[in-house]
């Protein structure tokens, strides 16, 4: 089954009597706040701070599927396959040099902006963002679509012979399992993409492409250990400070680039020019605390033994955590509003998320006496084994 269709699955099998209602209530607020805010001014710090609140309530609990167990099928011939979340693991490599990344990638817009055509910049970045962003709010809304009729079904290898580093590895595969209701919500993303552009990038269009950004982004990553997740926010903490207090990119950056990377949150009209004010949070103050957020999420399960053959993101069990961990988010959140608005200047969102997301997580593992728990728990199991039997192998290498 595809990965919509086990998301769907996972999300509507619980019986009635085991609903997490402030899941479905995440839901309905982010819905309901965007509507909203169509209709009538909301001040913008409780538009902010409610709507990221229940992104990553809805993200994070979504990520439970990343647990499950690899499903079997056994076929009529004989032969047998194996299914398992699609899951994007962070190694420790990647959270030290992922810093240094951002820095170039930053600094390389900055340098294209100041140097280039904004205009040229924005079209070929909107252009990836327009594909990604197609494929992010299909991924979004599929679970909530009827199957309507036969789905579609293609699992072909097909060879190339183009130089690996342009098209990767030969053959390509291709693997494919849509329902009729998925192609039309995929033709509805793409209509709602295409205006978004013709439109002239409207603040609530952003937004919902942003929000979609957000949710697919944290169900569908991992950490892989909390030690990874502390070195990543820990090397970003020292980023985010650099670029907005030593340097003027992060704040180029960010009023220059016309995109989905952030989330919009009208304040009012100026009384000079009559012109829509708009406030901003990047999408990376709510995906990287997000990332970490639910790897704590998952530990909660993990130590309460909520079984992994079968996902259900309502199950209902201790999130200590979580529930702690997201808590501090707000306050930290919060505390960088209040310091924006009394010093009115921008301020980097992680100095504030970071020691609150890693300072929650160590009290309550030092409360409930869990710290070498929270340290060890990986999940890294494949690789983990991989780099054993290597480790062997090399042992019996020089055993010989």
């Amino acid at each position: 089954p595809s990965r919509f269709d086990r998301s769907l699955t996972m999300t509507t099998a619980a019986a009635p009597t085991d609903r997490n209602y402030l899941l479905i209530l995440s839901y309905v607020t982010i819905f309901g706040i965007w509507v909203g805010s169509q209709l009538t001014l909301i001040p913008y710090v409780i538009h902010l701070l409610v709507l990221v609140t229940a992104i990553l309530y809805a993200a994070c609990h979504q990520s439970l599927v990343l647990r499950q167990d690899p499903k079997v099928e056994t076929h009529a011939d004989g032969t047998t396959t194996t299914t398992s979340p699609q899951v994007e693991t962070l190694r420790k490599e990647d959270a030290m040099q992922f810093p240094i990344l951002g820095s170039a990638s930053l600094f390389g817009l900055y340098l294209a902006f100041k140097f280039l055509d904004k205009e040229l910049v924005n079209l070929l970045i909107g252009a990836y963002f327009g594909i990604v962003g197609c494929v992010a709010l299909t991924a979004t809304v599929s679970p909530f679509a009827p199957t309507l009729g036969k789905k579609f079904s293609m699992d072909k290898k097909i060879a190339h012979p183009l130089p690996a580093f342009l098209a990767g590895e030969s053959p390509w595969e291709i693997i494919f399992d849509v329902s009729l209701g998925q192609v039309l919500v995929f033709l509805a993303a793409a209509a709602f993409t295409y205006f978004y552009f013709a439109l002239g990038k409207p603040w609530a269009m952003n937004n919902v492409l942003g929000i979609c950004f957000c949710l697919q982004g944290i169900e569908r990553f991992s950490l892989g250990t909390y030690k990874i997740g502390a070195i990543l926010l820990v090397g970003l903490f020292f980023y985010d400070i650099f670029w907005v207090f030593g340097t003027d990119v992060m704040v180029t950056v960010a009023k220059n680039l016309d995109g989905p990377i952030k989330i919009l949150f009208p304040r009012g009209h100026n009384e000079e020019t009559g012109k829509l004010e708009l406030s901003l949070l990047g999408l990376g103050d709510i995906v990287i605390p997000g990332f970490f957020l639910s790897l704590l999420l998952r530990f909660d399960a993990h130590k309460a033994n909520v079984p992994t053959a079968i996902t259900n993101v309502h199950a209902k069990f201790s999130k200590p955590y979580f529930h702690s961990a997201l808590f501090a988010y707000v306050l930290g959140l919060g505390t960088t509003l209040y310091v924006m608005i009394v010093f009115n200047a921008a301020q980097p969102a992680l100095l504030y998320l970071v020691p609150a997301c890693l300072g929650s997580s160590l009290l309550c593992a030092a409360v409930r006496g869990e710290t070498a728990d929270l340290f060890a728990y990986s999940e890294e199991e494949e690789e983990e084994e991989e780099e054993k039997k290597e480790k062997k192998a090399d042992g019996d290498k020089k055993d010989d």
